[in-house]
């Protein structure tokens, strides 16, 4: 292992991050993701307000940025056998990216795919219980953001539940990544306190 190839990948790991996929496909249909819906360039937006299809193609690329550069740039790099949890570091470096991408001025997305990506490649259990608890919070409440909020309280609580399994850095990255995710909807969780978040619809606010 070098610094020199850790450099490299990180910096490859951010930029990857960085792409906006969403404002990309928004832009195949002359649109500006940015000013339609609640002008966040993720993929809920863009199923919002573009379509099934789109939606799941930007939901699908977002969650590749993440999984990509944890699950295979620690064997691009050879680094597992020196720390054996720097996918965290690429991952968590991707996340950085989607949520604050130098392309559009530092101002991304709230990483909820591209985390998901990430959980895939290190930690897949913690993220199916995350995405379980997704899809039942969602389905119950209708509300995208409340099962992205409570998934993401689930993926740190099952990372210290199977430290034995993670280890205590992935347990720590898990509870930054969930932190991160969480912080990223605080105008989300205040307008569930005020009563004033919309639920799911095409041209609700997320």
């Amino acid at each position: 292992m070098t610094s020199s190839s850790v450099l490299v990948l990180s910096a490859a790991a951010y930029l990857i991050g960085s792409i906006p996929f969403g404002l990309l496909i928004a832009k195949t249909k002359g649109k500006d993701i940015r000013k339609l819906g609640s002008g966040n360039i993720g993929a809920t937006n863009v199923l919002r307000c573009l379509g099934k299809p789109l939606g799941i193609t930007c939901f699908v690329l977002d969650v590749l940025k993440g999984y990509l550069p944890a699950a295979l740039f620690p064997i691009i790099g050879n680094l597992h056998a020196d720390f054996p949890s720097i996918g965290i570091l690429f991952g968590a470096l991707s996340i950085l990216g989607h949520n604050f991408p130098i392309f559009l001025k530092f101002k991304g997305g709230k990483g909820v795919a591209t985390s998901a990506g990430v959980l895939i490649g290190v930690a897949p259990l913690a993220v199916v219980l995350g995405l379980l608890t997704w899809v039942i919070v969602f389905k119950v409440s209708g509300y995208v953001s409340l099962g992205s909020i409570i998934a993401a309280l689930i993926v740190i609580l099952a990372g210290w539940i199977r430290i034995g399994k993670y280890g205590v850095v992935t347990a720590i990255a898990l509870t930054l990544l969930g932190g991160l995710t969480i912080w990223r909807h605080r105008s989300n969780i205040q307008r569930l306190r005020d009563g004033t978040e919309n639920k799911f619809s095409r041209k609700s606010k997320v």
